[in-house]
């Protein structure tokens, strides 16, 4: 194998793969980056055997081949080249030796055959629809703050996608992920082919890998998906993830209907008053407290080692007078979700779950659980 590649088109594929690869394996082979190279193009893969990614890069072939190497290894090496350089790549089967050549740096890196290295048998996918990536986006980005990182109910460690229907009766493609604590539910218009598409539960790496893959493109993405396996392909990358296999909750057991005390508050005071008082708040509970009023919301916080801390809000508020106590990080989180200017705070009782809404965003709902303070 002899290939010449751009250093820059080289560090940015090696950088989607590499993210794949564990930092510590048992298995060698898992470490290992497979480099496939014909016909004017470079095929690079990865996988940790529940996520796998390719993904193809123009290069100058001078000798069709493939070979496996070690991924963190050569992305840093490629990543401390100079800017603009010509790489090269060479394998030479005596040796069993991979060799980097740039301007008049040299490296040669031990490999692995490409016969050893696993491949996902993906199966039949015979669900697929194709999406904007700016939706899939904001439905990831609304949503996995709430997965669970909880390896013993791993049901929960992913963002549920599914068919449902909104509030008007329409069909839409949700997703929705919670940990118990808070629950994050957002909706996207349901793309053509998916009427009967099963309920999926996509792992949490995989979302977070999609993510970053996803962060600069604009243009559609095609998933393709199966009872056990879900495909995303666009541009030149295929990532393709086992999905979760559990029953995902039934998530509208959760979202309180009988909720008749509304506030409404400007979402950026809010936030920063909530981060500001919760600034001694205990490590442990980060636990604050919301008292309502006639047009005001006051915060407090009272903790036993730190002291103590109050802000006063002037909020839509026109119920009784009602307190309530939440975990100050969760709130947090929820908040840094709401785009619009203000936030809609739906609540019963000081015990029963609060609903949070964008006032902008029709397509974003958040619960979240109450705590004693």
């Amino acid at each position: 194998m002899k290939l010449n590649i751009e250093r820059s088109a080289l560090l940015k594929s090696l950088g989607h793969i590499q993210s794949v690869v564990e930092k510590r394996n048992t298995i060698p082979i898992l470490s290992n980056v497979l480099l496939d190279c014909e016909g004017g193009q470079l095929n690079m893969a990865a996988t940790d055997l529940d996520l796998a990614i390719s993904e193809t890069v123009a290069a100058e072939v001078a000798l069709a081949g493939g070979i496996t190497a070690p991924a963190h290894t050569l992305y840093d090496i490629v990543r401390k080249l100079p800017d603009g350089s010509q790489v090269e790549l060479a394998y030479d089967g005596d040796s069993e030796r991979l060799t980097i050549s740039a301007g008049r740096s040299r490296f040669t890196l031990s490999c692995l055959p490409r016969e050893d290295f696993p491949v996902m048998s993906e199966g039949d996918l015979p669900h697929s629809f194709e999406a904007p990536a700016a939706n899939l986006k904001r439905l990831i980005d609304k949503t996995r703050f709430a997965v669970s990182t909880e390896e013993t109910r791993y049901y929960l460690n992913g963002i549920y996608l599914h068919v449902a229907s909104d509030d008007d009766g329409g069909a839409v493609l949700r997703g929705v992920a919670t940990d118990g604590h808070r629950l994050a539910r957002f909706d996207m218009a349901q793309p053509e082919g998916l009427e009967d598409m099963p309920g999926v539960i996509v792992p949490r790496k995989a979302v977070g890998e999609l993510r970053k893959l996803v962060d600069e493109y604009e243009g559609d993405i095609k998933v393709c998906l199966s009872e056990t396996k879900i495909r995303f392909s666009f541009a030149d990358i295929v990532l393709t993830s086992k999905l979760i296999d559990g029953t995902f909750p039934d998530y509208s057991r959760v979202i309180p209907e009988g909720n008749d005390k509304i506030l409404e508050i400007g979402s950026g005071k809010f936030a920063e008053a909530v981060d500001r008082v919760s600034t001694i708040s205990t490590e442990k509970t980060r636990s604050i407290k919301l008292s309502m009023s006639a047009g005001s919301l006051r915060l407090s916080v009272n903790s036993p080692d730190q002291g103590t801390a109050k802000e006063e809000l002037e909020a839509s508020y026109s119920a009784e007078d009602m307190e309530i106590g939440f975990n100050s990080r969760y709130l947090l989180d929820i908040l840094s979700q709401i785009e619009g200017d203000l936030v809609q705070v739906v609540l019963a009782d000081s015990t029963a779950p609060t609903i949070l809404r964008d006032v902008t965003d029709d397509g974003a709902l958040y619960v979240l659980m109450p705590m004693r303070v």
